[in-house]
């Protein structure tokens, strides 16, 4: 029997934990980092399974509904919208060698004082994307951007400006995905990679190694309830799509949480669009929080994001929360929507 049992055992897949992951790609590509950046990814880790914990609890813990208050967004908070911000806020704040957090439900950064260590990072997330949907039992997410803290600056005064630096400069980006299973992708510049959260032991163990975004899809994902909003160049590029000028047709898949239309994206291509509106001319997402970290992961994987004027991660920030277009996909649509796209038209369309 035990002979029996050791071989069972050596057929069984190789387990990689997200942290035996972290360590083992610092070796290969930074063999002189300390671990600090790790113990940083671990914080968020850690957030996001006590947040996962309560989402999946949420109607047995009265966790469903909204908590009486207004984002800085002027948007509803909902129950685990605070719960899992002040998750990640208190998980990072633990971490010495955070200096800045700024949460897409905080109207100010946040800095860290009295603590042993100096903060050398700063990181910005959205805690709980597509929280409206949890009442309906919809996938919900986090995203989150690391980037160093800029030398030379004071990161108590002058915590804002250490966050507005463009997404060329993040180190790290990543989400995680609350659904059928729980999904947190993550890149640091070297590819894409992915990890499913194991209930039995509490670990993310690797199960998409290497992810690369497909050169064209079947699926477009946008809000057509606007379509009549939408600037005349992207209901064209849109019809292109749907009447099969691709050399195939493209079928309409859209969800409303931004980490879940991007992650079919990723893994299946198309394209995922938030244009601009008549009603939000210079978009809706948020740049630090949604755009630049969606960007950064969809670069690394092959495909491309632009805000319909320019690359996402080349937009200079100017405040904390401000907002953009996001277009993002595949080459072979994104090259498709470079023709369509001209900035003259776009404004044209708005102003008409």
């Amino acid at each position: 029997m035990k002979s029996q049992a050791l071989a069972n055992t050596k057929t069984d897949p190789m387990i990689v934990t997200i942290q035996q992951h972290i360590l083992q790609e610092q070796r290969k590509h930074s063999p002189q980092a300390s671990g600090s950046f790790s113990w940083l990814l671990s914080g968020i880790t850690l957030a996001t399974k006590m947040t996962e914990a309560r989402v999946r609890r949420a109607g047995l813990l009265d966790m469903v509904g909204t908590a009486g208050g207004i984002n800085v967004q002027g948007e509803v908070q909902q129950k685990l919208d605070v719960y899992a911000d002040e998750a990640l806020i208190h998980c990072l704040g633990v971490r010495e060698n955070v200096a800045i957090v700024a949460s897409e439900e905080s109207e100010e950064a946040i800095t860290f004082d009295g603590r042993g260590g100096p903060g050398k990072y700063v990181v910005v997330f959205d805690p709980l994307d597509g929280s409206s949907n949890i009442d309906v039992n919809v996938s919900v997410g986090t995203i989150f951007s690391v980037l160093a803290l800029p030398e030379g600056m004071n990161s108590v005064d002058e915590p804002e400006k250490a966050c507005l630096q463009p997404g060329i400069k993040q180190l790290a980006a990543g989400y995680v995905v609350y659904g059928s299973s729980t999904i947190m992708v993550y890149t640091t510049g070297h590819g894409v990679h992915g990890f499913t959260l194991d209930p039995s032991f509490g670990a993310y163990v690797l199960s998409h190694e290497n992810i690369r975004m497909p050169e064209q899809g079947t699926y477009y994902s946008s809000n057509d309830a606007y379509w009549d909003s939408f600037p005349k160049p992207y209901q064209e590029y849109l019809s292109h799509l749907r009447s099969g000028g691709m050399g195939r047709r493209y079928a309409l898949r859209y969800i409303g949480s931004l980490v879940a239309d991007f992650h079919r994206t990723l893994l299946r291509g198309g394209v995922f669009l938030y244009p601009p509106t008549d009603k939000n001319p210079d978009g809706k997402l948020r740049l630090l929080y949604e755009a630049n970290p969606v960007a950064f992961i969809a670069e690394q994987a092959g495909g491309v994001a632009t805000s319909g004027t320019q690359r996402i991660m080349e937009i200079e920030p100017t405040e904390i929360h401000q907002r953009t277009p996001l277009i993002v996909g595949g080459k072979s649509e994104m090259q498709a929507f470079e023709h369509f796209i001209e900035p003259a038209n776009v404004l044209s369309s708005l102003a008409g």
